[in-house]
């Protein structure tokens, strides 16, 4: 397959995925783009409230807090 051929199919996919997203009712979508991952591999994750999905606050494991005695 020729690079030009690869890339339209990359927006196509890009595109169909957007697409898709849009007929659900989640309000966010979070796209990494990563050569280390499986082709057109999909993870969905969910969490309560707004911050970042993975991140420390997200996780529980807020690194800025004062220590407890």
């Amino acid at each position: 397959m020729e690079k030009k051929e690869m890339e339209e199919k990359d927006i196509e996919n890009v595109l169909k995925i957007l697409e898709n997203f849009s007929e659900t009712e989640t309000s966010r979508l979070k796209i990494q783009v990563s050569k280390e991952e499986e082709p057109e591999k999909v993870k969905k994750a969910y969490h309560y409230g707004r911050c970042d999905v993975g991140s420390p606050w997200a996780r529980g494991e807020c690194y800025d807090l004062p220590e407890e005695d």
